[in-house]
């Protein structure tokens, strides 16, 4: 049974649209629509987060036991409605699972581990990957109309954010890449300027020896160069 306190669904859209992608990662902002898609939608106990890819698909995000081993079942049958809402961007509704003949052994598992009714959305996600918002009950015929069209909001509230904080941590790791990109062609130079003024060569020459000394001693040529570098600065310091 879902304990905690419930939210309005008002405050659930503009939490969603709050957060701050500088102070979280992408797996702080799933963990948070997981945790406010419980408190807003009336009937969900639990709920998980499925992201399916190049890979397969994997519980990115849950707020609770139950929840992971029922999207894990899926996973291992193949089928269930988290896949099929991932996979046609639509809403999967099981009513009751004692009823449900779709995935007949799945539904059994759940009604052994005690949900008894279950509501998936597909999230339109980024590229070439699919997503679902699963929301799973104790009680059937937990989602009722209302429910579902709250969830089915939510759903677009937490696409638009996840997609965000997605895009944010690509620009975030390309900014990052760049920046060691530019240290390491920085510190080459360093070095080819030292061995340049040690042995009077040319700049491609001096490359020439740094690569030689890379490949012979397998190790990045950025890691000779900064070795040589460190090695030199405290004799130039003198």
């Amino acid at each position: 049974m879902n304990d905690v306190d419930p939210l309005l669904p008002a405050v659930a859209f503009a939490e969603l649209g709050r957060i701050k992608f500088s102070e979280t990662d992408f797996s702080g902002v799933l963990s948070r629509v997981a945790g406010s898609a419980t408190r807003a939608v009336p009937g969900a106990d639990q709920v998980s987060i499925t992201l399916v890819g190049a890979g397969g698909a994997h519980t990115a995000a849950f707020t609770g036991e139950l929840a992971l081993m029922l999207d894990e079942a899926q996973y291992e049958q193949g089928h269930g409605p988290c896949l099929l809402a991932a996979a046609a961007t639509t809403t999967v509704h099981v009513v009751d699972m004692a009823a449900e003949s779709r995935w007949p052994d799945w539904a059994g598992q759940a009604l052994a581990s005690g949900a008894r009714s279950s509501l998936s959305i597909g999230l339109p996600m980024y590229e070439s990957v699919t997503g679902a918002l699963n929301l799973y009950s104790t009680r059937p015929d937990a989602f009722r109309a209302d429910a579902v069209t709250l969830a089915e909001t939510f759903g677009d509230y937490a696409a638009v954010a996840m997609t965000n904080a997605h895009l944010y941590d690509t620009q975030m790791t390309l900014a990052q890449h760049m920046q060691a990109a530019m240290k390491s062609r920085a510190v080459i130079e360093q070095a080819k300027g030292i061995i340049m003024s040690e042995r009077r060569c040319t700049a491609d020459e001096a490359f020439a020896i740094l690569a030689k000394i890379s490949q012979h001693s397998n190790r990045r040529l950025r890691d000779v160069a900064a070795a040589l570098v460190a090695r030199t600065a405290p004799i130039q310091k003198l």
